[in-house]
Parts: C-alpha cells; sequence; structure tokens
C-alpha cells in the first residue's frame, strides 16, 4: 500500500510552487538579459491579474454571507497595523537610511508624481466612508471593490439569518455558487507560473536591476522590517494563539511565491480563503476577516509608510520635530486605508501622507517611485502573511478553528490519513462494549 501511495504522489515539479519559482527565476533572467523582451511580457501578468480579480468580487461575497466577528476582526487590524507603522517609524529614526542622500528638491522630477498627487487627492477619508456604499448591487460587482462587495455580502447574510427556513433555498443557491467559484479557481491557479513570469519579466525589464543601487540601503532596511515584522511580532501572535508562523508560512507557500512574483496580494485571495478554510477555520470567520483584513489590515504596507516618508526627509536633509513626524503618523493611519484598492496605492498613500508636512517637498517622492515595484511586492507578501494570522487568531477566539485538524494540516499529514484518522477514531468511540476505555487523541 505504502508503494502504491507514493507511485501516486505527483512529481516535485508538478507542484504549483515549484512551478511559480520557475516562473518568477525565468522573468528576472529575461528581463535582465532582454529588457525590452521583459517589458513586452507585461500584459501575460496583466492578464493573469484580471482572471483572478474578475472572480474575486464572486468569491468574496459567496463567502461573506455567513461571516461575523466583525468588531473584534476591526479591532485587532487597528492594533496590529497601527504597531506595524510604529516599527517603521523607529526603524527609520534607527537605522537613518535616507542619511547622506543630499537629494536636490531642483533636480528631482516632479511630474512624475503628479499623478500619484491627483490620485492622493481624490481618495480622502470621506470618499473612503461614501465608497463603502455602491450606487447599485450590481455596480459593486462591476467595479470589483472590495468593500461594497462586503456591504451587500453582509446585507445578505442578516436578512437570510433573520427569515430563517423561508431563507435556506437562497442559502443552498449561494453555497453552490460558491463551490463552483472556487472550482474555477483551481483552473486559473494552474496559469499562475504564466503570471509571475510575466509580472517579474516586465518589473526587471522595465526599472532594470541599474534602479536598486542608489537606494539599496532602503530596499534592504524595509525586507529586514518586513521579515523581523513577520518573525517577531506575527511569530508571537501566531504562538500565543497555538499554531507556529513558519509553518503556516510553508503551508501557503503557493500564495506567497504568487504574491511575490506579481506583486499583488489580490492574485492569491482566493486561493489563500479556501486553504484558510481547509487548516480548520470556518468559512464564515475566513469569509468576513481575509477581505475585510485585506482593507484594513494591511501591516505590509503600514510598515512602508512611515519608513519610506521619514527617508525622504532624510535624503531632503529635513528635521522632522516629533509634531511633524506624529502628524505622518496619524495621517497614515487613515491613508493606508482610503488608498486600499487602488492600483499603486502603496505609492498613492505615501503621498497622501507626506502631503500633511509642507516642509517636504512631494518630488521627494520621485525618489523611490522608480523601486516602489520592487517595494510593493514586499509589502504584499507582508500584507498576507499579516491577513493569514488574523484569520486563524479570529477564528480561535471565537471557537470557530478545529485546533487538531490545523496542527495535523501543517504538520503536513495528507488529507486522505487525516479523514482515516477521523474514522478510526468514531469506530473506537462507537464500537459496542467498548465505552469508557479511552478516547482518541
Amino acid at each position: 500500500m505504502a508503494t502504491r501511495g507514493a507511485e501516486q504522489r505527483p512529481r516535485w515539479y508538478a507542484a504549483l510552487y515549484v512551478q511559480v519559482l520557475a516562473g518568477i527565476g525565468a522573468g528576472i533572467l529575461v528581463g535582465w538579459i532582454a529588457p525590452h523582451t521583459g517589458e513586452a511580457m507585461r500584459p501575460i501578468g496583466d492578464v493573469f491579474l484580471k482572471m483572478i480579480k474578475m472572480i474575486i468580487g464572486l468569491v468574496i461575497f459567496c463567502t461573506v454571507v455567513n461571516g461575523r466577528v466583525g468588531g473584534k476582526a476591526l479591532i485587532y487590524f487597528e492594533v496590529v497595523s497601527t504597531l506595524a507603522l510604529l516599527v517603521g517609524a523607529i526603524v527609520a529614526n534607527v537605522v537613518r537610511p535616507g542619511a547622506g542622500f543630499n537629494a536636490d528638491p531642483a533636480r528631482l522630477d516632479a511630474a512624475a508624481v503628479e499623478t500619484y498627487v491627483g490620485q492622493a487627492r481624490q481618495h480622502g477619508a470621506v470618499d473612503f466612508l461614501v465608497g463603502i456604499v455602491p450606487n447599485t448591487i450590481f455596480d459593486a460587482f462591476a467595479k470589483g471593490d472590495t468593500l461594497p462587495i462586503i456591504f451587500v455580502a453582509v446585507l445578505f447574510g442578516y436578512v437570510l439569518s433573520r427569515l430563517g427556513e423561508r431563507g435556506k433555498p437562497v442559502g443552498v443557491v449561494i453555497e453552490a455558487l460558491g463551490r463552483v467559484v472556487f472550482g474555477i479557481i483551481h483552473i486559473l491557479m494552474r496559469f499562475a507560473p504564466l503570471g509571475a513570469f510575466g509580472a517579474m519579466a516586465y518589473t526587471i525589464g522595465r526599472f532594470g536591476m541599474g534602479s536598486l543601487k542608489p537606494l539599496l540601503g532602503l530596499i534592504a532596511t524595509f525586507y529586514v522590517t518586513g521579515i523581523l515584522f513577520v518573525c517577531v511580532v506575527m511569530g508571537a501572535i501566531s504562538r500565543w494563539a497555538g499554531f507556529n508562523i513558519f509553518k503556516l508560512m510553508r503551508y501557503l507557500k503557493e500564495e506567497l511565491l504568487i504574491t511575490l512574483g506579481a506583486a499583488s496580494s489580490d492574485v492569491a485571495l482566493p486561493s489563500l480563503m479556501e486553504k484558510l478554510t481547509t487548516l480548520g477555520c470556518s468559512r464564515s470567520v475566513v469569509g468576513l476577516v481575509v477581505p475585510t483584513g485585506y482593507v484594513f489590515n494591511a501591516d505590509g504596507t503600514s510598515i512602508y509608510m512611515t519608513l519610506a516618508a521619514l527617508f525622504v526627509a532624510q535624503a531632503m536633509n529635513i528635521d522632522l520635530n516629533f509634531m511633524q513626524q506624529a502628524a505622518i503618523f496619524g495621517v497614515a493611519m487613515l491613508a493606508c486605508k482610503g488608498a486600499s484598492g487602488i492600483t499603486g496605492a502603496g505609492f498613492i498613500a505615501l503621498v497622501a501622507t507626506l502631503s500633511v508636512v509642507p516642509d517636504i517637498p512631494l518630488a521627494g517622492m520621485a525618489l523611490i517611485l522608480g523601486i516602489d515595484r520592487f517595494m510593493s511586492a514586499g509589502r504584499a507578501v507582508v500584507n498576507m502573511i499579516g491577513n493569514a494570522v488574523a484569520t486563524v487568531v479570529m477564528a480561535s477566539l471565537e471557537g470557530e478553528l478545529d485546533a487538531n485538524r490545523m496542527r495535523s494540516v501543517l504538520s503536513g499529514i495528507p488529507m486522505e490519513e487525516q479523514t482515516a484518522g477521523i474514522a478510526l477514531g468514531a469506530q473506537v468511540q462507537c464500537a459496542p462494549g467498548e465505552a469508557g476505555r479511552g478516547t482518541p487523541n
């Protein structure tokens, strides 16, 4: 039996994460060796991203309809994202990655930032709140904005719960639709290696490895800070909740690699939701916490906001006092949420944040515009890990987590062995004349 099982296991090169890694590596080589060819690969990455985005609205709706735990989740999001902002500010003040840069505002390309300045002005806190309510129910799905879809889904879920038996037929239809949607996701994810290849080839071909050199200190500081935040802060939260952060990341390796290659966490959202459900989190908790977390729990973006803002000030030899840094911190708390869902959201939010300190010319943003794509990949990965941890924590707090299943999955026990173990346990409990001799572990 063992031999037969071994023969049935897929080859290592058939694993999705291996194929995605190969796609990322090939994309880097193509973009480096043939930049023009690499830049021409952008449509491949864009098509994959569009394929995933076209289905995200339905994924969110079908899973959020039965969702709950909103209040606790929002409090958790605010505490952890605020901590991430604080970590970014502390690192910027201690490491001072912009010191000695001596940038001259007169020589910077201010025009390159103007587009982002306009977008930042159009997405303030008031616009963010008003935008939660869609013009029509169908408009929410047509635009694909996360918060309006959640708003509609929560209304549906509330009414269905109030209808009781009369609402069950609709609930059954939505559940069946959800199964179809996740079946589509399984098909689309097979194109992930191509999507990662196209996105990475474009990034390297368009911006070049040379664009990294002048700002290597900032990039290294950001990535090291992100890694430490995940290992220390997320690791401590995970340990408190009863699981190992590194085992969770290993379990989510495909989603992490796809996110890294595409520099966007959106592409992994449907797959992440399904995996967290498989892990043992209830579908209702996953359905509400994951999509909401993508808006309110952007830990990677939060670290980037304060770190990059203080970098620009340091690079332009501008000393910020405590009140100015506090103002940046306060606005960043709102800006990183108000710009959510917009292309280049992290950079737009940063522009909006720096605008509260007139001493810093917005032209200084041109310093980091060229490397934003590389920073975006790191932001997206940290954001996704943060939301995965938040979901497991919320499921645990609500008693909606199958802890035994989670431990088995994170330990790498195949699903068929888990099922066999559960069946065996049931037989031990139900066997006549055997009651009281012991319970399965």
